[in-house]
Order: structure tokens, then sequence, then C-alpha cells
């Protein structure tokens, strides 16, 4: 057995940390890594290749929810919270990065209330590594998997763009096709002025209080005087961080209930197929369209669950309402506050929200749920790939599983 220092150049020399006050002054080109990944962008880079960054502090060293080692391609700058490896002759990069997250590293990092992992312990890590035709071929399989689950992720980004392009251009320029296919507004379709929303709209839409077009809204509960979280890992916990802009959700992170805890977290939430699970802190615009009833997740206290009045408007339409920039803005200005940090049930229900005719809520609906469904089985393919790549990366690294060429 070596140390890790044989096999990888550890390159923290390099790294120099850039205020948050000196980076807004700069043009936002190349990636600013930290601990945990991307948190901001620069001007300049100070590597340009491919390299591994571990987390040198932060929170996650405390709980190591999260991968510990992040994959770093390209140009981009590092500060002084992320370690950096640079490969030795002999030695694949990437297998390295896949067997620092397959590791349990607890016993290198020191601190409980600051954790730290420092260059010292990082240098010591104790590893046997296979010959170098084995690492590349468990390094190359691997990546195959985390490429398809990438691509995935890009498709169903897209997705969620096309979606909301259509719901711009239909509901807030009001050139949804009429009658003869063209564009409504730029085709003389007849316009009136509504005082509610202090600008004209197409004749016949109506005006409605969110509140008048939803049946509840709900929340998880928390866990303080009611359960205890990581006592199984049955069930995962959403919290409003795995909540994205993307309308995706991102497991990364999420602590653990069991399935007793999730009956009783289920009766406040009551979340089901077809609800919208809606960040109710800062930022706004993030929001989920649940498309299948979940069975091994639910929701903590800060996520609203709520359910639109069919009979009104279709999910679709008040999910891509919720994530839509016009939405944003409105409830950042009904917000009290210098900072803006969340929004109450009160003003959600009292938003005002734009009705359009029942045929163009259909036509809507329509074409967007074949959008909403596409990105949804995305979603459950990598959850599925994600899940094999977790099962086999341990077993690989140890040398229970080979791969035959």
């Amino acid at each position: 057995m070596s140390r890790l220092c044989d096999y990888v150049e550890i390159l923290d020399s390099r790294r120099i940390p850039v205020s948050g006050i000196e980076r807004e002054k700069r043009d936002k080109i190349y990636p600013y890594y930290g601990a945990q990944g991307i948190v901001d962008y620069i001007d300049d880079y100070l590597f340009d290749g491919d390299y591994v960054l571990v987390a040198e502090d932060g929170n996650n060293l405390k709980t190591l929810s999260e991968n510990i080692a992040t994959w770093a391609s390209g140009r981009f700058w590092v500060n002084n919270h992320a370690h950096i490896l640079g490969p030795k002759e002999g030695t694949n990069l990437k297998y390295i990065y896949y067997l620092l997250n397959s590791m349990d590293l607890r016993g290198y990092i020191t601190g409980s209330a600051q954790p730290k992992f420092n260059q010292e312990n990082l240098a010591n890590i104790q590893i046997t590594l296979p010959d170098k035709k084995t690492q590349d071929n468990i390094a190359s399989f691997l990546s195959l998997l985390d490429n398809k689950i990438e691509n995935n992720n890009k498709i169903s980004v897209e997705l969620e763009s096309i979606a909301k392009t259509i719901y711009d251009y239909w509901f807030l320029q009001f050139e949804f096709p009429n009658e003869e296919g063209k564009p409504y507004k730029s085709s003389g379709g007849k316009m009136v002025y509504n005082k509610e929303l202090k600008r004209e709209i197409p004749e016949g839409w109506k005006v409605k209080f969110v509140k008048d077009c939803i049946k509840h809204i709900n929340t998880g509960l928390n866990p303080r005087d009611n359960f205890v979280l990581n006592d199984s890992a049955e069930v995962r916990y959403v919290t409003v961080k795995n909540l994205t802009t993307n309308g995706q959700l991102d497991f990364t992170g999420c602590d653990y209930i069991s399935f007793e805890t999730k009956e009783l977290v289920n009766k406040r939430s009551q979340i089901q197929g077809g609800d919208i699970l809606f960040a109710s802190i800062a930022p706004l615009g993030r929001c989920y369209l649940i498309i299948e009833t979940p069975k091994d997740w639910e929701i903590n206290e800060s996520v609203f669950s709520i359910r639109p009045n069919l009979d009104v408007l279709s999910g679709e339409y008040l999910y891509m309402f919720f994530m839509s920039d016009w939405f944003i803005k409105i409830a950042e200005n009904s917000s009290t506050g210098s900072v803006f940090s969340g929004i109450r049930v009160s003003i959600l229900e009292d938003t005002k929200i734009l009705i359009p005719s029942a045929e163009m809520m259909t036509q809507f609906t329509n074409k967007v749920s074949s959008i909403m469904k596409l990105k949804y089985e995305k979603e459950q393919e990598n959850q599925q790939l994600a899940s094999l790549r977790d099962w086999l990366l341990p077993m690989l690294m140890n040398g229970q599983v080979t791969l035959k060429k």
C-alpha cells in the first residue's frame, strides 16, 4: 500500500483566492471553484486541463453527504478551499477521482466544529492502485455512465427552456396561434386594457388570484420533535436546496427518513402526482412539477406543495407561471424588508394570475405535458444510472467486480 502523493501532484501552491468584492468587478468567463464545486465565474484562469479538486474545509466534511472530490476540466480558477491534484506518470487521474469518492475519509479529517482536511493528511491517504490498463478501463466505464447522466441533464435543461419559451411567447407576448395559426397579437388580435394587471390582455381572458386557482398549499414536516433524520436510508428527505431553477429535483446531499416517517410527513404534505413543489425561500423560480406520486421521497417544511384546481387551470400552466420571470419579479416586489429571504403563503395566494381561454389552456397543456413527460423520463433514467454507478463504484475499486473487454 502506498500514499496518495506517490501517484498525484498536489498543486495547492498555484491556487489564489479572490474576494467576492473583487470578483464582482470582473467579467464572468471562467469557473471559479471552491470546496464543493463552482461558486462563481471570473475573467482569468489558473489551470487549463483535467484536475481533481478535493474539499479542504466546508460543511460537507461534517456530513460527507456529497462527493468530497470534484472533476474540473478546461480553464478555471481555484480558491484556497480546495486542494488541486494533477497526475503523475502511470496514473489515471479520473480513476483517482472515483477512488477518492468511494473511500471513507473521515479518519483523515480533523476538527469537529470546523472540520479540516489538510494537505498533509490528503497526501498520506493510503491507497493501492491496480495496473494502468485496469485504471483506464474502470475510469472509462464509470465516465460513460457520468457522461450519459450529464447529457440527460442537458436535454432536461433544454426541454425546460423550450416549455418556458412557449409560455413566454403565448402568455406574456400574447403571440399564441390564432384561428389561422398566426401569432395573435401581431396579427391584429383584439386586446383590452386590464386595470388589475395594468396592461392590455387578449379579449375574453380573465384575471384571478392564485388562491382561487388551487385546492390547497401544504408543506412537509420539520424533524424537530417529530422524527430523527438518517435513522434509515429508505426515503430521501427533500428540502429547498434540492429544487433547481431548471425545474429538476437534485437529490445530491439529501438526508434520509424511514417509510414510517414518510407516512407521518405525508399526512401534512399530501404530495401526489400533479402537485407543484415550490421553494418558499429565495431565490424564487425553483419549482418541480410532480409527474408520478413519489414512492421514495418526501418534503420538509420549507417546501410548499401546491395542488392546482383543474377546473380553473392545468398544473403545467401554473407551474410555468411560477417559473416565469414575470412572477418572480412580482413576488420579489411584494415582499417586505430590504433583503428578500422568502415568500409567505398569504402573498403567494394573493398574487394575480392571468387565465387564458379554455381553448388556449388546453392547447398549451397538451403541448407542454409531452415535454414535461420526456423530461421526467430523463430524470428517471438518471436516477437509475446514478444508482448503478454508486453501487458498482466501491466494488470496482476493491476488485470485487472486474470489467471484461
